[in-house]
């Protein structure tokens, strides 16, 4: 991890340059990702700067497209406001947000039944048919069949090769949120309340943010009867979440062996994941 951040000088010195009208405001750091630093600021803002050095291109992928996007869907988005621009004191772009209020569901996980109809809604407005200029991701949306995983465990290895067996994707690229994982949406007592981080929002293969049926919910069948899909996007749905459970549980190891890109709250996350997957 390349740490492109100082401390709350920096912050204070690109908001009295650019957005002088936002820089008395009160500023809070608050734990995030490791794609940025984010600090709230006052009341209904965010503000977050690039730790990495992919991190600039993907909030400029998200200051493009969700304003757009944020209008359609049912649940609050952080929506852009405003894209810094680097200064000799920090030399990467940087973004100012709504904030969306609510706790990860890595620290407080959805246990209402209710949200798998939530979730529906919300991916159901998302997934509509996506420009031709829209970003193509590498890793995400893609066909199943890019990667290659195997499992000593036989049951967690027929999930993943019966995903493979399915038919792929032949709709159009449609809009993806392409990280929906527990850290990346709030609750609020117990319930599915806002999703936040579009850094990877790009086009593809449904299949790839209905994973989150698994990573979310406490049934994800249920889930199903508030989305529209075939079997076979059903089915590649597993295997992405079989995919994203797995990185879950590596990160959250990580995490409590105290290495410093870990995150602990994502190892019983994981296990969730994996537990629902074989369940169902």
């Amino acid at each position: 991890m390349d740490d492109l951040t100082t401390d709350e000088t920096i912050v204070r010195s690109l908001l009295h340059d650019q957005r002088p009208d936002l820089a008395s405001l009160e500023l809070r750091l608050v734990e995030c990702g490791w794609g940025c630093r984010m600090w709230r600021l006052g009341a209904d803002l965010a503000l977050r700067l690039p730790r990495t050095e992919d991190a600039p291109g993907l909030i400029e992928r998200e200051h493009r497209w969700l304003p757009g996007l944020a209008p359609l869907l049912p649940l609050p988005v952080p929506v852009p406001e405003y894209l810094g621009t680097p200064t000799e004191a920090f030399p990467k772009n940087w973004i100012v947000t709504t904030w969306v209020e609510g706790t990860p569901a890595d620290v407080a996980p959805v246990t209402d039944a209710a949200s798998a109809a939530v979730l529906g809604a919300f991916l159901t407005a998302l997934h509509r048919p996506a420009p031709e200029e829209a970003a193509v991701a590498t890793d995400r949306g893609v066909p199943l069949k890019t990667f290659t995983m195997e499992f000593d465990d036989p049951a967690l290895q027929a999930v993943w090769d019966d995903a493979l067996a399915a038919p792929e994707w032949d709709g159009p690229p449609v809009w993806l949120h392409a990280d929906l994982h527990p850290a990346n949406v709030v609750t609020a007592g117990g319930a599915l309340t806002g999703v936040i981080d579009f850094g990877d929002i790009c086009t593809g293969d449904p299949a790839t943010d209905l994973c989150a049926a698994w990573l979310l919910l406490p049934d994800p069948v249920a889930f199903f009867d508030h989305y529209e899909t075939d079997e076979a996007t059903v089915r590649r749905s597993r295997g992405w979440a079989l995919r994203r459970a797995v990185g879950l549980q590596h990160i959250g190891r990580a995490g409590v062996e105290g290495r410093h890109w870990g995150k602990p709250t994502w190892l019983p996350a994981g296990d969730a994941a994996l537990e629902r997957l074989l369940a169902t």
